[in-house]
């Protein structure tokens, strides 16, 4: 089998387990131009030789960034694995290669007055020519807001959800993840009141727009719509938070992201449990989900408080 060909099934594979279109055109952008560099070196994909391997790498990090180099070489490794695993090449090369490593960098969060203006920023109804569609469009903005910080939703779940998997009366919000890994979210009391005055008086206004010519099933299962009656997509979604994120004065580097990490966050903040957070935000290691241990300081300095004999004095204020 030649390296093309075991790209080929590599992201064929991918694509079985539900890999993004996002993620297959990345994994296809490293690996197609290293497999085409090993066939014209001569070299065999399934055993490319240490000096071959350190060539590359030389070859990587002219012009490029260390986080463009890092995820090349994340994919690479990802492709070597998997060629074990099938029986298509003896054992994974790269395995035994020190690469460049980028510094983990810890997640952008949101204070909990910067999600209260963001959330209030999103049910504004703007300046529209049409009154209904501003109000619609307004209770829609609030919903999903509230709905991505009350759930720790990704935006791609935020998109992909639908009228079925939303119990108002429970508050739960059934999700499926990543690897499809289905998992219950919760939602608030807020969360629910704003859901609800969409679902009532937003969705209806916003599917009645739909061009006559559509289909009668065109947006019907799906949650949130555009103003033309139809889904919204995860370009759209990202328009209309980073509006938002404007008008509430956030920082520039506030993404959709960053509310999951803000809802991580003030849930350690609160006294949650970090297993009870990985679960809820469907992670599949603990590991990932401990990354937030250092990015709440308030967790921290409380944790410390309580524990360490010597952690205040007696007469300072705890």
């Amino acid at each position: 089998m030649t390296g093309e060909e075991a790209l080929a099934r590599f992201l064929r594979a991918l694509a079985a387990r539900d890999a993004s279109p996002h993620t297959l055109r990345a994994y296809r952008g490293a690996l197609a131009p290293y497999v085409a560099w090993l066939a014209d070196r001569g070299a065999d994909w399934r055993r490319p030789s240490r000096l071959d391997m350190r060539a590359y790498v030389a070859t990587l990090v002219e012009g490029r960034t260390r986080r463009t180099v890092a995820h090349r070489l994340a994919a690479i490794r990802s492709f070597h694995r998997w060629a074990s695993r099938e029986g298509l090449a003896p054992g994974d090369p790269w395995a035994a290669i020190a690469t460049p490593r980028l510094p983990r960098r810890l997640p952008a969060v949101v204070d909990i007055a910067g999600i209260e203006r963001l959330i209030d920023a999103a049910g504004e109804a703007g300046p529209r020519a049409m009154h209904a569609t501003a109000e619609a469009l307004a209770l829609r903005d609030r919903a999903l807001v509230e709905m991505a910080y009350a759930a720790g939703l990704r935006i791609s779940e935020l998109a992909a959800t639908t009228l079925g998997s939303v119990d108002l009366r429970r508050g739960e919000v059934r999700v499926l993840g990543k690897g499809r890994k289905e998992r219950v979210a919760l939602l608030g009391g807020p969360a629910r009141e704003a859901l609800r005055a969409y679902l009532d008086a937003g969705r209806p206004s916003l599917l009645g727009r739909r061009g006559t010519g559509e289909g009668p099933g065109v947006g019907e299962a799906t949650l949130f719509l555009n103003s033309r009656g139809r889904p919204l997509g995860v370009r759209g979604l990202r328009y209309r938070l980073d509006l938002h994120r404007r008008q509430a004065g956030l920082p520039d580097d506030v993404t959709p992201h960053t509310l999951r990490h803000s809802f991580a966050t003030h849930l350690l903040d609160g006294g949650a449990d970090l297993r009870v957070v990985q679960e809820l935000l469907g992670h599949e290691s603990l590991a990932t989900t401990q990354i937030y241990t250092h990015v709440s300081p308030a967790r921290l300095r409380s944790a410390y408080r309580s524990a360490h004999p010597r952690a205040s004095r007696r007469d300072e204020p705890r």
